[in-house]
C-alpha cells in the first residue's frame, strides 16, 4: 500500500520509502513521468538494500565459519562483508541526507535539499547569469551560430520566401483587424493636424510654385483654363448676355443694354480666344508676372505669409477636411488588407521578391551578414546585461516558491537512480577495500 507524507519518507529504512502520488503540491507539478521515474528509483533501492542484506548475511555466515574452524578463508570473507557493510551503511546515509533526515533523526546537515532548498535557486540563479547570460558567452555563441549566413540561404529558397511573405501577410491582416478603425482615425488625424499646424507652409510653396513657372509647368494649365473658358462661354452666350443686362442700369433704353452686352460678350470671347491661341499673348506674360512676384511674396513677405497660415488654419480645421483625413484610413486599410489577401498583388510579389534578394545577399554577401550578426548580438546582449536580474531572478523566485518537501521528492526521482549506484558501488569498493586491508594487515602480523 503506498503511502505519502514527511513521516513515511523521514522515518524509511534503506529501500523502504514510500511515494507520493501524482497530483501536484504546492507549486510544483509533479507529473506521471515524474512517478515512473519515482518506481525507477524504488527498484534501485531494492537492489541497493538487498546487496546490503546480502553482505550482512555473508559476514554472519563468515563469521560463524571462522569461530567454528571453517579456515583461514573465513576471516578474509567476514572482514571483506564487514567493509562492505560499512560502505553501504556510509554511502546510504549520504545519499539519504541529500533528500531527507535519515531515519528521521535530527542530524545536523541532513535534507539537505529541502532545508537549504532557497540557497540552492539562489546559486543557481547566479551560475546561470555569471556564465550563460553573460556578454562574452552571448556573443561568443551566436557568432558560432552564424544566423546571417542561415537565414540568408534559408530566405533564398523560393519555397522559404512563399512562406514568410503569407506569414507576414497573415500577421499584416491580423494586426489591421484588431485594430479599431475610430482609434487610428483619431491618431492619423491629430498627427496630420499637428503637423499641418506646427508646419509653415508658405515658404515651401512658394518655392514650388517659383520653380514651376521657371519650368514653364504652369502652361499647360493656363491653356486648359483657357480652352474650358472659351468653350463655356460659347456654349453659355445667354447667360453672359443676361448677366450684362441685369447689371445695367433701370433708366437705359433695353436695345442698348442688348447691344452693350452683346460686345462685352465677344470681347470676352476674342480675348479667351487671343490667349487661347496665341502662347505670348501680353495676358500670358502678365499671368507669368504675377506668379513669379507672388512666388516671391510667399517666401520673403510677412503679411503674404501670415495670410497663407490663416488660410492654412482655418482649411485644416474645417469639418469636411477632418472627415477627409479621417476616412483615408478606412481606404488604406481596404486597399492593404485586399492587397494581403492577393497572392498575385503587387504587394505580396514584391515581398517576395524582397525576401528573395535579401536571401541571396546574406547568404553571399560577408559584409552584410557581419552587419546583421552584429545587430542581432548587440540586441542579445542589450537584452541580457539589461534584464539578466529579471531572468535569474525568476529562476531563484521560482525554486523559493516550491514545496521543500516535493521539490525533495521531484529532484529525488529524476537523480535517485544514479544515485543507487553509488551505494553499490560503496559496498563493492568497502568490500573489496576490507579485503585488501584485511589481507595486507594479516600479512604483515604474520
Amino acid at each position: 500500500m503506498e503511502r505519502t507524507g514527511r513521516d513515511t519518507e523521514a522515518g524509511a529504512v534503506p529501500g523502504t520509502e514510500g511515494v507520493t502520488g501524482t497530483a501536484p503540491l504546492g507549486s510544483v507539478a509533479y507529473s506521471a513521468g515524474d512517478e515512473e521515474k519515482r518506481r525507477a528509483v524504488r527498484r534501485m533501492k531494492t537492489t541497493a538494500t538487498g546487496l546490503l542484506l546480502l553482505v550482512a548475511l555473508i559476514f554472519v555466515l563468515a563469521t560463524w565459519a571462522s569461530h567454528t574452524g571453517g579456515g583461514s578463508w573465513a576471516g578474509y570473507v567476514a572482514a571483506a562483508a564487514e567493509a562492505g557493510m560499512v560502505g553501504a551503511l556510509a554511502d546510504w546515509f549520504a545519499v539519504t541526507a541529500l533528500f531527507r533526515r535519515p531515519l528521521g533523526l535530527p542530524i545536523p546537515h541532513t535534507a539537505i535539499i529541502p532545508n537549504k532548498k532557497d540557497q540552492l535557486g539562489e546559486s543557481l540563479g547566479s551560475f546561470v547569469g555569471e556564465n550563460f547570460l553573460s556578454e562574452s558567452v552571448v556573443r561568443a555563441r551566436l557568432r558560432a551560430v552564424g544566423i546571417g549566413g542561415r537565414l540568408g540561404s534559408w530566405l533564398a529558397e523560393p519555397e522559404h520566401a512563399d512562406r514568410v511573405t503569407a506569414e507576414l501577410s497573415t500577421a499584416l491582416r491580423g494586426a489591421l483587424t484588431v485594430l479599431r478603425d475610430s482609434d487610428v482615425q483619431a491618431v492619423v488625424g491629430e498627427a496630420i493636424t499637428r503637423r499641418a499646424e506646427a508646419a509653415e507652409v508658405a515658404p515651401g510653396i512658394g518655392k514650388m510654385l517659383e520653380k514651376v513657372v521657371a519650368d514653364g509647368g504652369h502652361r499647360r494649365v493656363v491653356d486648359l483654363i483657357c480652352v474650358r473658358a472659351h468653350d463655356w462661354l460659347t456654349l453659355h452666350s445667354d447667360s453672359v448676355m443676361d448677366a450684362v443686362q441685369g447689371g445695367a442700369p433701370g433708366w437705359t433704353p433695353r436695345f442698348v443694354d442688348k447691344r452693350i452686352g452683346d460686345r462685352v460678350y465677344k470681347e470676352l470671347l476674342r480675348f479667351l480666344t487671343e490667349m487661347r491661341d496665341m502662347p505670348a499673348h501680353p495676358a500670358r506674360g502678365a499671368l507669368d508676372r504675377f506668379l513669379v512676384d507672388f512666388a516671391s511674396d510667399l517666401q520673403s513677405d510677412t503679411d503674404t505669409r501670415a495670410r497663407v497660415e490663416r488660410l492654412k488654419s482655418d482649411l485644416v480645421g474645417r469639418s469636411e477636411v477632418q472627415d477627409v483625413i479621417a476616412s483615408a484610413w478606412s481606404s488604406v486599410r481596404t486597399m492593404i488588407i485586399s492587397a494581403a489577401e492577393d497572392e498575385q498583388s503587387e504587394l505580396r510579389l514584391r515581398a517576395r521578391a524582397s525576401l528573395l534578394s535579401l536571401g541571396n545577399r546574406l547568404a553571399t554577401d560577408s559584409r552584410l551578414q557581419a552587419k546583421l550578426e552584429g545587430w542581432l548580438e548587440d540586441a542579445a546582449v542589450y537584452v541580457v546585461t539589461t534584464y539578466r536580474s529579471e531572468i535569474t531572478s525568476l529562476i531563484s523566485d521560482t525554486v523559493a516558491g516550491w514545496d521543500g518537501e516535493q521539490t525533495s521528492r521531484k529532484i529525488e526521482a529524476h537523480i535517485g537512480r544514479d544515485l543507487q549506484f553509488i551505494r553499490i558501488n560503496g559496498t563493492v569498493v568497502g568490500a573489496l577495500a576490507g579485503l585488501v586491508i584485511y589481507a595486507v594487515s594479516h600479512a604483515l602480523g604474520a
